[in-house]
Parts: structure tokens; sequence; C-alpha cells
């Protein structure tokens, strides 16, 4: 993903924009992990796709929410927090972030 200013191009990987998806992900009210393959370490960015749509970023993030909450509700407000937090910190506009919730359970 790359940004144009007067002094020059600035480059952001996709892993960079995982990483910042991630963390925002991690500190949102109802989840309680994020889904993907089993052998990835939870820290890491399993469970989340960035893609590239023209000249904006696409998301697609797989998590696990708590039991109990309104899954609509934990959905707009991860959507909602991703895609301004993104927008904050790497400056590339935001054209979807999709929120799949593959799983619900108890926060142990």
């Amino acid at each position: 993903m790359e940004l144009s200013t007067p002094l020059g191009r600035i480059s952001i990987s996709a892993d960079a924009i995982a990483h910042i998806v991630a963390e925002t992900v991690r500190e949102s009210y109802g989840v309680v992990g994020m889904a993907g393959p089993k052998w990835l370490p939870a820290r890491s960015t399993r469970g989340i796709g960035v893609g590239r749509d023209g000249d904006a970023v696409t998301v697609d993030v797989h998590v696990v929410v708590e039991y109990g909450l309104n899954l609509a509700e934990v959905a707009s407000t991860l959507r909602n927090r991703v895609g301004y937090e993104l927008e904050r910190l790497t400056g590339l506009p935001v054209r979807a972030v999709e929120v799949h919730i593959d799983d619900v359970r108890t926060s142990a």
C-alpha cells in the first residue's frame, strides 16, 4: 500500500496493516480470540486478511466472540474501530472491513 506526499512515496506493508488490525481487535470489547489455523501463535495476525481495492485497503477479520453478547453489535463496533484506527494510523483510505464471527465461547 502506498501513499504519495509532496516529499515522496510511503510504502506500508500488508503485514504492518495486519498488526495494527490485530492490536485493535485484541483491545475490542467482546472479542475473546482470533480465529484461524491453530498452528499459528495467538499473538500473530492469524484470522486477518488484508487486500487492496484500487488505492484503498480492504480487511477481513475472523474472530471468536464472548457468549451472551449481541453479535451484530460486537461486529459493528469492531468494524468501525478497525476502520478508524487504520485510517488514523496509516492515512490510507479503508474501503471495507468484513467481520466474520467464526465461533462463540465464554471468556474463561
